[in-house]
């Protein structure tokens, strides 16, 4: 494989270019889960019920899944620098906005567009940041990229919800629209051209899995392990109130050890998916199934369900970084349109996952909902094991990672 040795910043600037990835993976996804945090004064506001306001996450989250598969192939000779920088301005635009807008359906309609970008970035994020390093650093830079989920989870969220209790929701939004920019300009300035180089038309990307059997199984898999688990952690708040008398501040607590938990199974995973990629992921979804089966047994004191959290956060960042390198080692020719298949796999079945889960909730009781996510993330598990070893290759970033390694000492 080519190095980027031949420009004396080139290695520095290709770890800025993930830096400023990873930055972008944190703008989008705490643009779509701010109003989780903020929907009591938003529905107020905007005179809405908290139930309509739920909207604003829900929407998002369905375009962000629905319309990946076929942007993907639409953009697939755009400059992946170049779209990147174009889905940041649309976050930037759309987060003002927000800020501004005087009425709800202007709201949803910003939100839905914001929720295309932010589903194409998912399918094109990861690979850029392998594309950037060395061959074989791909999995540390992909592990770094996702650690953003555990830091919007930790630092992101709670601090809007701070910044709404200082300032108000609209000025929330502008602040973010300013983060926004910032990472839009740092991309421009850091990440190096990349061209695109395995995007294929609509009716390959659908096609993929049809012919693709290793893709096929991947796929299944993912479903069921975020069927299974968004499932139940949309509804750990609930549970944890009846089961250990959690406190807001408790729970508040608990949630940002789950997150920082995330991020150290991020961590972790960035070195064993090399050693064994299809052993990460079996480890990580048998930590799944038992932090879920823990929540039962143990969580009902407040010392068992910081163990649970925290257990369920290191599981759920290892099995995160492994199925995006499972996607990989599966179709590495056309890993963006792999991808952008795993998003919509992925948010759709968040979306079902919450759905499936409520109607348990409301009929059975929240137990039902975590007995739901043992069920999914077991059934996940076991499709895995009894699976052959196949396109589980341990190191990211093989077929494509040359081209750019070389372009980047030219940009």
């Amino acid at each position: 494989m080519a190095t980027q040795g031949t420009h004396p910043h080139s290695t520095a600037r290709a770890w800025l270019g993930v830096a400023a990835i990873t930055a972008s993976l944190f703008a989008f996804l705490t643009t779509e889960l701010m109003p989780v945090g903020l929907l009591t004064p938003m529905s107020t506001s905007l005179r809405i019920s908290v139930g309509a306001a739920g909207l604003m996450v829900t929407l998002y989250g369905v375009s962000a899944g629905l319309g990946v598969p076929f942007i993907v192939a639409w953009t697939r000779r755009v400059n992946r620098r170049v779209l990147l920088s174009t889905l940041l301005a649309i976050l930037t635009v759309g987060n003002t906005i927000t800020a501004i807008s005087p009425n709800y359906p202007l709201v949803l309609t910003t939100r839905l567009v914001m929720g295309f970008a932010s589903g194409v970035f998912w399918a094109i994020g990861v690979s850029m940041a392998m594309r950037l390093v060395a061959e074989r650093h791909a999995s540390r830079a992909a592990a770094i990229v996702m650690s953003g989920i555990s830091i919007a989870a930790v630092v992101g969220i709670p601090l809007g919800t701070v910044l709404e209790s200082l300032t108000g929701w609209r000025t929330t939004f502008l602040i973010w629209a300013g983060l926004s920019a910032l990472v839009l300009l740092t991309v421009v300035t850091v990440i190096p051209s990349l061209p695109s180089t395995n995007a294929v038309s609509v009716r390959e990307v659908f096609g993929l899995p049809l012919k693709n059997v290793p893709l096929r199984l991947v796929l299944f898999t993912i479903v069921l392990f975020v069927l299974g688990h968004f499932g139940a952690y949309t509804f750990v708040r609930p549970y944890l109130e009846d089961s250990a008398s959690a406190t807001p501040f408790f729970i508040t607590a608990a949630l940002m050890v789950y997150g920082a938990g995330g991020a150290a199974g991020n961590f972790v995973a960035g070195y064993t998916v090399t050693k064994s990629l299809r052993g990460s992921f079996i480890a990580g979804c048998a930590g799944l199934v038992t932090s879920l089966l823990l929540l039962l047994t143990i969580a009902h004191g407040q010392a068992g369900a910081v163990v649970t959290l925290v257990l369920w956060g290191v599981s759920f960042g290892v099995v995160q970084l492994s199925q995006v390198n499972l996607t990989q080692a599966a179709a590495p020719d056309t890993f963006e349109a792999a991808m952008s298949l795993n998003t919509m796999a992925y948010n759709t079945s968040i979306a079902l996952g919450a759905l499936f889960g409520g109607l348990f909730a409301d009929h059975l009781g929240v137990t039902s909902v975590v007995w739901f996510g043992v069920t999914l993330t077991a059934a996940s598990l076991l499709l895995t094991l009894a699976t052959r070893r196949r396109a589980t290759r341990p190191v990211l970033g093989d077929a494509p990672a040359s081209a750019p390694a070389q372009t980047a000492d030219r940009a």
